[in-house]
């Protein structure tokens, strides 16, 4: 497991900065102006600061753009990170400030001199979240991530920062990126029901589901799609009660560990990467972490199905007509559009039992949507403005960009079955909207519901403004602020 560098807020003391070890962080502001931290770090280094922001190179600098300078004289410190952050700088910026000194930093601690910034929060956030590497899987020892280091932010007032709250993020954004990059023969069905279970060490309420009991509930369309593998179908529902009486806010996640797209068989080129199907689970599982590691003030319940799709002599076959939980029949016109299936039944049960306030669904569900907004950017479905502006208002402020589409008729006409309810596809056009209408079929009357679908962002094959390539950990920052900002008393 993956863990986020150890991060102290501390009073400034600039009479401690020549003995610092590793690196040290200071800000330059407009043209070039150093605080008072930096001034200390300067006169420390010899002067090296002052001349570099005088230079051409540091006069051209960009807001969040960093420079290091190797070896400071007078210093033991590796090097010195010189980050253009003016003071009026916006969240996003400061985020990335942070970003962009973890990149430059080598090995060894960090040392952030965030003087009197009132987004000292937000640069240690960037710099915990971009001080990333998977090595689960790399033999002790090899090429890979040192491990865990320290971050230490000098602030002037450090009582008012909360350590602990930043940590909590971190801790829930790695345990969703260590969850999508595992391989599926590592993160079978029941070794991610396992590591959800672990979670009650939190104080998470966490209970696994079945086979027998999901039958039992009559999740038909779940079941379909794993009938095919060896892996045991389960659904997990983990319970945060940090708020009074009020309905529970429902995230709905789709935990399909791996997707060869079953009867429906995908290409073979890139066939690996579909390790990541299991991504909107992996989300609602890392805000579940940080909920709890916060102890935020909400009721939050997180569903995740967790299924394996695979051919075998028991596969669903194209033409198959399945029973949902709701009770609709589903003619499979495409085996491969199996997430729909399962978030259906999880949807519906979240519903049926919890009576949610409001309920999001996340699923790396079409490549449709890769094709409409690429790799930067989520798409989303809603049929509640309020939720809807909600949503986009949290994942705009923590700089995860996504993307409202519509619903309507149109859409959900083109899923009409000759011989059932509805059909589990309706062809190549607007195919990333008939899958949320397909879905919003099983949002019950008067429930506010958005469906998110992250196909081109939960996993990425370069870097990501906050992780390397690979899992990006998207939306669990978002959604960790639409709780704070809504759900919170």
């Amino acid at each position: 497991m993956t863990r986020p560098a150890t991060l102290t807020f501390r009073k400034t003391d600039t009479d401690a900065l020549a003995e610092l070890t590793g690196h040290v962080v200071v800000f330059l502001g407009e043209d070039g102006a150093l605080g008072s931290g930096a001034q200390a770090v300067d006169s420390a280094a010899g002067g090296a600061v002052a001349r570099f922001a005088a230079s051409k190179s540091g006069t051209k600098m960009k807001t969040g753009a960093a420079q290091t300078i190797a070896w400071p004289g007078g210093m033991k410190a590796d090097s010195v990170i010189a980050v253009k952050l003016p003071a009026d700088a916006s969240a996003e910026d400061a985020r990335r400030a942070g970003t962009a000194a973890m990149r430059a930093a080598g090995d060894g601690p960090l040392t952030i001199l965030a003087e009197d910034r009132p987004d000292a929060e937000l640069i240690a956030l960037g710099a915990l979240l971009r001080d990333y590497d998977y090595t689960d899987q790399k033999t002790p020892g090899s090429d890979g991530h040192p491990g865990p280091r320290d971050v230490v932010v000098m602030a002037d007032r450090p009582e008012g920062l909360d350590a602990a709250a930043v940590q909590a993020v971190a801790e829930g954004v790695f345990f969703t990126r260590d969850l999508v990059n595992a391989p599926a023969n590592v993160l079978t069905t029941t070794e991610f029901a396992d590591r959800l279970s672990a979670l009650g060490d939190l104080g998470l309420e966490v209970e696994v589901l079945d086979e027998d009991k999901l039958g039992a509930l009559g999740m038909g369309a779940l079941l379909a799609v794993g009938q095919g593998s060896d892996s045991p179908s389960k659904v997990v529902v983990m319970r945060w009660n940090g708020g009074g009486d009020e309905a529970p806010l429902a995230l709905v996640g789709k935990g399909v560990v791996f997707d060869t797209g079953g009867i429906s068989l995908k290409p073979g080129a890139g066939m690996e990467d579909m390790t990541m199907d299991m991504g909107g689970a992996g989300v609602v599982s890392g805000v579940m972490k940080t909920l709890a590691l916060r102890k935020a003030r909400a009721n939050v319940v997180g569903l995740v199905g967790l299924v394996e799709n695979m051919p075998g002599p028991n596969a669903t076959r194209p033409g198959d007509v399945v029973k949902s939980m709701k009770g609709d029949t589903i003619e499979v016109i495409n085996t491969d559009a199996e997430g729909r299936l399962v978030l259906a039944d999880v949807m519906w049960y979240a519903q049926d039992r919890f009576k949610p306030a409001a309920m999001i669904d996340l699923a790396t569900l079409t490549g449709a949507m890769i094709v409409a907004l690429g790799h930067d950017t989520a798409g989303f479905f809603s049929n509640d403005d309020a939720l809807s502006e909600a949503l986009s208002a949290a994942a705009k402020s923590e700089d995860e960009a996504a993307w409202r589409l519509p619903l309507g008729k149109p859409y959900a006409d083109l899923l009409k079955s000759r011989i059932a309810d509805v059909k589990n596809v309706g062809g190549r056009p607007a195919g990333a909207i008939t899958a949320a209408e397909f879905l919003q079929r099983f949002v019950t009357e008067g429930t506010a519901w958005c469906h998110i679908d992250i196909a081109g962002v939960a996993l990425t094959k370069s870097d990501s403004p906050y992780a390397p390539k690979g899992a990006s950990g998207w939306g669990v920052r978002a959604l960790d602020r639409l709780v704070r900002d809504r759900y919170e008393g």
